[in-house]
């Protein structure tokens, strides 16, 4: 009996296709799920990739908020296209803090995994209260209530308290320290030195330069940040993985 004759008496039989479907299954699931049970950690760690500081966490809160995710995605896929255009692959471990993770599903605008740093913070305040002013085809809608958002930092050591339960490495220092600390970042005259201390890299400036915190700030720092954790010009990635 031939190789298609054998086939042809799985195909005819229900009950046996079944059996040997669910062996399929079973074999490529154990061999895919066991090794993962001897692995303490299956994303590579990565020098500078760093939890959010508060203020860049209450932003990236905000992101999600306002559904930016839906259009934006931040996954740059290993292919010439799109390293070409975004900049370097995306890395498992640049998005082991994110709970969920912003990967997205499609792109109806640019993908954001690398923005921190292309445009400034005045680019943005524009972009962001009025699209089409500097993108004329954009389909974007305007977020200038932002501007008038005043957020106040009493909510972000419990956010981040929820971050520690889920894995995110916040210490006991970093949560007592969140209020000041959220407040600091935008005070490029305060005491930042614990701040960078705790954050290294973390911008310290007035984002939308209006004298009150507004969820304007918060949604840039976040943004600005976006990309710029990993210095890719030393990255070496582990052949042992």
């Amino acid at each position: 009996m031939g190789i298609l004759d054998r086939h042809k008496v799985l195909e005819k039989n229900a009950t046996l296709l079944l059996v040997c479907s669910l062996a399929v299954v079973t074999v490529g699931g154990i061999v895919e799920i066991a090794p993962l049970f001897y692995l303490e950690n299956t994303i590579e760690e990565v020098e500078g990739v760093r939890p959010y500081s508060p203020l860049e966490l209450a932003g990236r809160d905000i992101y999600l908020r306002e559904g930016c995710y839906v259009c934006h995605s931040q996954m740059i896929r290993p292919m010439r296209d799109e390293v070409e255009r975004y900049g370097h692959y995306s890395l498992a471990a640049e998005s082991m803090y994110d709970h969920p993770f912003q990967w997205g599903s499609k792109r109806t605008g640019p993908d954001l995994a690398r923005v921190g740093g292309r445009y400034s913070d005045e680019w943005h305040v524009d972009h962001l209260a009025d699209p089409q002013s500097v993108v004329p085809e954009s389909v974007m809608p305007k977020y200038a209530f932002l501007l008038d958002a005043v957020i106040e930092p009493g909510h972000i050591a419990d956010l981040m308290s929820v971050n520690a339960m889920v894995g995110v490495p916040y210490t006991e220092e970093m949560i007592a320290s969140a209020e000041a600390d959220f407040t600091v970042q935008v005070d490029p005259f305060g005491d930042s030195d614990g701040l960078l201390e705790r954050y290294p890299g973390a911008q310290v400036r007035n984002f939308d330069g209006q004298p009150q915190l507004t969820e304007m700030d918060a949604l840039i720092a976040y943004m600005q940040m976006l990309g710029t954790l990993v210095d890719f010009s030393t990255f070496t990635p582990d052949a042992s993985r």
